[in-house]
């Protein structure tokens, strides 16, 4: 179709209006219809990926006057597509960070405190584990969607066989329920690999339970210490009498396929093996031919020496600097959170995740399921990385690098602990430099 000048055009229109424009067998240009792009992890929560597909995108322009668009990755894949829409200076408008991603991207995202701050008011405040990842200093980088966590999911009726009626508190009787579920076929199931929710999710609450840190307050990197070698000489036996060692090449959904499997009888995880085997309980069965699901109950990682921890998944939607839609994204995050449309998305999570502000804690989801309700206090005793010292970028880099985990895999595949405690040290010291 033959090009026309802009000139062409005007006098086309003076001529003949739109009926000489059309004979002249080209339009002239439209504006193009403003979409907000809204890039997230694939949900463990299928139904909370087709709710915000469909009919809240839907509702989104019906509301708000323009588009939404909703794209799911891998959530492994989410930090090279954050990377990459900053170093080229385009991408999605919004992006979802996990934990405290958002603090390595501070120089590429845009301050949306007005909108963090009237959320947070109308919310009854935010939790601590959330503001503490969405900001720096005064200024918020992020608005708090949502906080994950895990906990273990485990067979209570194989449990009891090996004569554990509920889940081991501690990590010897862990390591002695454990080697007798391995003994008849029936593994504990973790990942040491590099997948960005259980590795870490367990890994660093073990290191906390012994006692073992990053930094201490005053920011100086502690890992090569006792506490944290003793916790790798015991991360080791209990891999090898307890774990399924293919554990090492896991990312966050082989653990969800060997539970359902029938393979593993434990792994910490959130709500996802259990809220799966509930919608199809024809399709998972126990050895006996009964549901599953009436077989998982759910418990806290054991306590060690140092005491019992979690590390909440904190979830922050990212407006990025780039954006050209600064306007329509915050009016956007503000329609999401309101409660109208926020509760439509936190029930279809069925209780996967507690909300970022503390009024969800009061939610009828709670009530529906008493095997889901410990995972509403996930956010209240979590830890986060970084300890002793804040969630910042220097801890990000540790998470992001996997320096942790990498710590006891390496003794896992035969490092010596002292010296798996010294190559982690020295790496940690060369993100806090």
């Amino acid at each position: 179709m033959a090009r026309i000048a802009r000139r062409r055009v005007l006098k086309l229109s003076a001529s003949g209006g739109m009926a000489a424009i059309l004979a002249s067998g080209r339009a002239p240009a439209l504006a193009q219809e403003t979409q907000i792009h809204w890039l997230r992890w694939a949900d463990f929560v299928p139904a909370s990926d087709t709710l915000l597909k469909g009919p809240i995108s839907q509702e989104c322009k019906k509301a708000l006057g323009f588009g939404l668009k909703v794209e799911t990755v891998n959530a492994n894949d989410l930090q090279s597509r954050i990377t990459s829409a900053i170093q080229s200076g385009s991408g999605a408008d919004i992006i979802m960070g996990f934990s405290n991603w958002p603090q390595l991207y501070v120089g590429g995202l845009a301050d949306v405190s007005d909108v963090a701050e009237e959320l947070g008011k109308a919310g009854g405040g935010y939790y601590d584990v959330s503001k503490q990842i969405a900001t720096v200093g005064n200024k918020w980088i992020g608005v708090p969607f949502t906080v994950g966590g895990g906990l273990n999911a485990y067979r209570k009726s194989w449990f009891e066989e090996v004569g554990y009626k509920s889940f081991p508190e501690t990590w010897d009787t862990f390591r002695d329920a454990g080697r007798k579920l391995k003994a008849k076929g029936r593994p504990i199931g973790q990942t040491a690999g590099h997948t960005f929710g259980d590795a870490p999710g367990w890994w660093y609450p073990f290191l906390w339970s012994f006692g073992g840190k990053e930094v201490d307050p005053e920011g100086r990197v502690v890992l090569n210490s006792k506490e944290t070698v003793e916790s790798i000489k015991f991360a080791v036996v209990l891999w090898k009498e307890t774990m399924d060692e293919g554990g090492l090449a896991w990312d966050d959904t082989n653990n969800n396929r060997a539970f359902l499997s029938q393979t593993i009888s434990a792994t910490n995880n959130g709500a996802s093996i259990y809220i799966e085997a509930k919608r199809k309980p024809d399709t998972y069965k126990t050895e006996k031919g009964t549901p599953m699901y009436q077989d998982i109950q759910h418990a806290p990682i054991p306590k060690g020496v140092a005491g019992q921890y979690n590390l909440p998944g904190v979830f922050t939607d990212m407006l990025m600097g780039y954006s050209k839609n600064q306007k329509q994204a915050k009016d956007f995050l503000r329609w999401i959170h309101s409660k109208p449309i926020y509760d439509q998305w936190f029930t279809s999570q069925q209780g996967y995740t507690s909300g970022a502000t503390k009024v969800w804690a009061n939610h009828a989801v709670w009530d529906v399921d008493p095997v889901l309700k410990p995972f509403k206090d996930l956010p209240v005793y979590g830890r986060l990385v970084g300890y002793a010292g804040p969630p910042d970028r220097k801890a990000a880099e540790v998470v992001s690098k996997y320096i942790i985990v990498d710590m006891y895999a390496k003794a896992i595949q035969g490092m010596p602990a002292e010296e798996a405690a010294k190559w982690a040290h020295g790496e940690a010291t060369k993100a806090y430099a």
